[in-house]
């Protein structure tokens, strides 16, 4: 089992920056890729972004530039920089998990809100 805990969701103004966080814990040895998704209203969820345990990432197309995915594996820890916020970009950010034998782990979300 792996555990997720989100933070720094917000209320940000168009433009602005705000850094996700994701912490794991529980079965830590079994992460393959962690990442992020998020769900707007009335929408479905898509992906943004993940990172594999070597460090390799993955972007969504629309993303890409915008936000940024990092890492730190000493603290099992996935980030999400976000830069030039935008109205669209409101929705609740989910922590993602790929552990083995293909389990997959969500975290609670976290909500962000740009306004314009």
């Amino acid at each position: 089992q792996v555990q997720l805990v989100e933070s720094g969701g917000d209320l940000v103004q168009a433009g602005g920056s705000l850094r996700l966080s994701c912490a794991a814990s529980g079965s830590i040895s079994s992460i393959n890729a962690m990442g992020w998704y998020r769900q707007a209203p009335g929408k479905r969820r898509e992906l943004v972004a993940t990172i594999t345990s070597g460090g390799s990432t993955s972007y969504s197309d629309s993303m890409k530039g915008q936000f940024t995915i990092s890492r730190d594996n000493a603290k099992n820890t996935v980030y999400l920089q976000m830069n030039s916020l935008k109205p669209e970009d409101t929705a609740v950010y989910y922590c993602w998990v790929l552990a083995a034998r293909g389990y997959v782990y969500w975290g609670q979300g976290t909500q962000v809100t740009v306004s314009s």
